[in-house]
């Protein structure tokens, strides 16, 4: 999934795809998932979540979460990342609210939610069917909220230091980002950051920054007109050149192969 999007887009992102470990990241849009085949393991802070076959889940925007799969078997699941603004009737429980427990089991899950998220794969997120994508969120989120019991997300973690990490690196990844500059915007050592980065997100500064450009990078192939390289500088790439070279490291694709390519 690409977890960046303008806050300012009533933007649509959904597809049907095998389930992989995902790094704790958060993002302005909600998620949406529903498990299709196997089991599935959604962190939501420092809370884990197990899904199965059937199962729901929805993360409230700004929500650190993270993906896990234990099972041997593959395991599937349909991801959609929806703008709040393509649900003006919830804003409230979207932006100030979250989940005590984001998980609806099979039993539970209401026929038209299934129904709703298998009519938006259907219709590709850049064509022009918001009207409809509108409908259908606001159908998945009318049976599914009410079925919540629901908290203040100032609840939820926000003195921790990996929230800060991901929130820091979610506000500042299109900037000029160092290690040093960071940890000292923390307040932490550069050692103790680093220790973040290696240990909960099994990668170093670098990656995990590069991935957030990348994905953001993404959504602007997908979702406008704008050139490579005016694409790269707007990520956050000082160039052109790190960018695609970046973009074919772990896409194994030039960023105007990707765009044509989908």
């Amino acid at each position: 999934m690409r977890p960046i999007y303008e806050e300012n887009e009533e933007t649509l992102e959904i597809s049907e795809e095998i389930s992989s470990h995902i790094s704790p990241h958060l993002h302005k849009s909600m998620e949406l998932v529903s498990v299709t085949e196997g089991s599935l393991e959604l962190g939501i802070g420092t809370e884990l979540y197990h899904m199965e076959k059937g199962d729901f889940a929805l993360v409230f925007p700004e929500m650190i979460h993270h993906y896990q799969v234990f099972d041997v078997n593959p395991c599937r699941a349909i991801y959609a990342l929806a703008s709040p603004l393509l649900a003006a009737s919830f804003t409230r429980e979207l932006q100030q609210m979250c989940p005590v427990d984001p998980v609806i089991p099979s039993k539970n899950v209401h026929p038209d939610v299934n129904y709703a998220l298998r009519s938006m794969l259907v219709y590709p997120a850049h064509s022009q069917v918001h009207v409809l994508h509108q409908a259908f969120i606001q159908i998945i989120l009318a049976r599914t909220i009410p079925l919540f019991s629901l908290t203040d997300k100032k609840n939820i973690g926000s003195g921790d230091i990996i929230y800060q990490t991901v929130s820091y690196i979610a506000a500042h990844y299109t900037e000029e980002l160092t290690l040093p500059k960071m940890a000292h915007d923390l307040g932490i050592s550069q050692s103790s950051l680093s220790r973040v980065f290696s240990g909960t997100f099994h990668m170093n500064f670098n990656r995990y920054l590069n991935e957030a450009r990348l994905d953001y990078a993404c959504n602007l192939l997908l979702h406008s007109d704008g050139t490579i390289l005016d694409i790269a500088i707007q990520a956050g790439f000082e160039s052109q050149r790190t960018f695609n070279r970046v973009f074919q490291e772990r896409f194994h694709m030039s960023p105007r192969e990707y765009r044509k390519s989908v």
